[in-house]
């Protein structure tokens, strides 16, 4: 089987690097991929319906939430690509926070509170009678690539945050996109269970648990992730339990009670509260770091997985999905000035191959190869991702790795994974 990835970053990386290794995959291609995915994969320039037509794919996994949002899935359907990802409607789980929070509310699905607005007037009219209701957290409703969250402890970290979101670059948008949501502050531990879902069927995968914050000790602004692990003890197996039966399974029947029938990843970002998990937000894909450290975990072959959830016969309930007991710790290394836009680039990375000879596996998030060198070209430039035994052997494993890779400017968190320790 011939086939694609779409994407450029760390998990468009791990999926490569997991469909690598399934046998029924005869040649693999990315679009446009990154100098880490250059290693195992043809890396292909050009607009991805463009690239699987001149290749004749056979099946297109889409990475990245924007070209979902975009109607890459609708445009694929149309010329009778097998693909792997939900089409627009059903993207807008992650790319409208107001479409994602009405259904919720709608269909009794557990959630923070929240009122959206179509100005930032109306917004701060609102939050000036929040005083004593504080913290909240101020969303923009389109994507921003992670960082279009704010959580305000006071009135005026509230309204600031509403003119920071009004003017935020946004990695996608459309009509609704400049509303602004306000929620309720929800308390506890964050977890992402990702599921793969066929529009019927509910699978999940191994929990995972992200750092957002750039500082060490969850300090600092928030980014796209600094780092990830699983499994994450707070989460238990009643809990796990507890989400699939009141969150996902009723959020894929809600989808399609609005006559969307969801395919792909539905990825939940959810709070462990005291009266149990509620969703934060939804994502369309797989997750990022997330997926740094869901796939090594996976003995499993994974293209079976994501074919039957396919827009074709695949049949997601009959597929088996085998895990390691194994964790996993994976560290994000970013450059200097990330998470803010003037970040730095074009830094030569050494210590590569020493790092994988350790046994870690580096995944590419943003690298391109110039004069026979591979260097930084994104705000997230590398996630490093280890095994072990248990989770004090991985969170070792993953650093002694890290130690070894070295670029100018270079930033990365100890601490990840200081909830488990």
């Amino acid at each position: 089987m011939k086939v694609l990835v779409v994407g450029s970053g760390g998990r468009e990386h791990a999926l490569c690097w997991k469909l690598a290794q399934s046998p029924e995959v005869t040649k693999l291609y990315c679009t446009p991929g990154n100098a880490g995915i250059a290693q195992i994969a043809e890396c292909l320039s050009g607009d991805p319906l463009e690239v699987a037509r001149s290749i004749d794919a056979d099946f297109v996994v889409i990475g990245p939430e924007v070209p979902l949002a975009a109607g890459l899935g609708d445009q694929l359907n149309a010329e009778r690509f097998a693909y792997f990802g939900p089409d627009q409607r059903g993207a807008q789980i992650e790319a409208s926070k107001t479409f994602c929070k009405e259904l919720l509310r709608k269909y009794n699905i557990p959630t923070a509170d929240f009122e959206a607005f179509d100005t930032a007037e109306a917004a701060k009219a609102y939050l000036s009678d929040r005083d004593s209701d504080m913290p909240v957290v101020v969303k923009a409703n389109g994507l921003a690539a992670g960082k279009g969250v704010v959580v305000a402890t006071s009135r005026h970290e509230a309204l600031a945050a509403v003119d920071e979101l009004t003017n935020i670059d946004l990695t996608y948008q459309d009509a609704a996109s400049r509303q602004i949501v306000v929620e309720e502050c929800l308390v506890g531990d964050e977890v992402s269970l990702i599921a793969l879902t066929d529009g019927e069927y509910v699978l999940p995968l191994v929990p995972a648990q992200d750092h957002k914050r750039i500082g060490e000790g969850d300090t600092g602004a928030n980014t796209g992730g600094m780092g990830c692990y699983s499994p994450v003890p707070a989460f238990t197996q009643e809990l796990y339990e507890q989400t699939v039966t009141t969150i996902l399974e009723p959020t894929i029947q809600a989808l399609r009670a609005e006559g969307i029938e969801y395919r792909g990843a539905l990825y939940a970002g959810l709070m462990l509260t005291s009266t149990g998990p509620k969703v934060l937000e939804f994502n369309c894909r797989f997750g990022d770091p997330e997926t740094e450290v869901i796939l090594p975990r996976l003995k499993s072959d994974l293209l079976p997985l994501l074919w039957a959830c396919a827009n074709t016969e695949g049949d997601l309930k009959n597929v088996t999905c085998e895990w390691t007991e194994q964790a996993a710790v994976g560290v994000v290394m970013a450059s200097r000035g990330y998470p803010a836009p003037n970040y730095q680039k074009g830094q030569v990375i050494t210590g590569l191959k020493d790092a994988a000879n350790t046994g870690a596996v580096v995944f590419h998030a943003g690298t391109i190869q110039r004069d026979g060198d591979i260097v930084s070209s994104g705000g997230r430039v590398l996630c490093v991702t280890a095994l072990g035994d248990n989770f004090l052997q991985a969170r070792q494993h993953c650093y002694a790795a890290v130690e070894r890779i070295h670029f100018e400017g270079v930033q990365y968190r100890r601490d990840i994974g200081w909830r488990c320790l």
